[in-house]
């Protein structure tokens, strides 16, 4: 019984890795794979609130783990690899400029957990950290296609958004198959895509996320039909 009350616990701290792991490979000029990792990041996020649910198992230590966890996978993740992208020759600026992203998402995370459940069920206050560093991991993926202008511009409003007062539609009680089958579905074309063009030119941590999602989505899906 410990051993499953740990289980939702385990997804995030794989998240939390993640976050460093990104860190690590921006680092390492690997920009690519450090957005896939941030990718990889949200897929744990969204299921371990899910788990901790269907297994009756949520408690006050995995809120409190599951945020200090976003701050490094959705908040210094992205922003370092906007920096070392975008800023790196703006120096001290650049680096006070992306600096900026962490912190209004520390600020919308202490927001969030100090929210009613009813209300954090119906709605979101501001853009969601996991979202917005989800869509600079996006950008960051496809940088050769978006003109560098849009991006600062996005990471801009993304700033505001998250501390902002918009209600943003929760989609914790939809049933996950009904949109993680098209994210799963979505990132298998485009791995087919990618690996007749150029297998070598792209992350391969990709290759990592696709069955990793469709496991879990595979596993949801059959347990909610032995519950119909």
């Amino acid at each position: 019984m410990t051993f499953i009350k740990q289980i939702p616990n385990l997804f995030t701290l794989g998240n939390l890795y993640c976050g460093f792991l990104s860190i690590s490979y921006a680092g390492s000029s690997q920009y690519k794979n450090a957005a896939i990792l941030i990718l990889i990041g949200m897929m744990l996020d969204s299921m371990d609130g899910r788990l901790a649910r269907m297994l009756h198992v949520e408690s006050p230590l995995g809120k409190e783990l599951d945020s200090l966890a976003d701050i490094v996978t959705f908040g210094v993740a992205p922003s370092l690899l906007i920096y070392y992208t975008l800023f790196f020759n703006s120096g001290w600026i650049g680096l006070a400029i992306c600096g900026l992203f962490p912190l209004f998402g520390a600020y919308r995370l202490a927001r969030f957990n100090i929210c009613s459940k009813e209300d954090s069920m119906e709605h979101f206050i501001g853009v969601p950290i996991t979202a917005a560093g989800g869509i600079l991991a996006i950008l960051t993926l496809f940088s050769g296609f978006i003109p560098s202008i849009v991006t600062i511009v996005i990471f801009t409003a993304l700033c505001y958004l998250m501390v902002s007062s918009i209600k943003i539609p929760s989609f914790k009680k939809v049933p996950l198959p009904r949109y993680g089958t098209i994210v799963t579905i979505f990132l298998g074309a485009l791995l087919t895509i990618i690996n007749l063009e150029s297998y070598k030119k792209f992350p391969t941590f990709l290759y990592v996320a696709t069955p990793l999602y469709l496991i879990y989505v595979t596993y949801r899906f059959i347990k909610i039909r032995e519950s119909r």
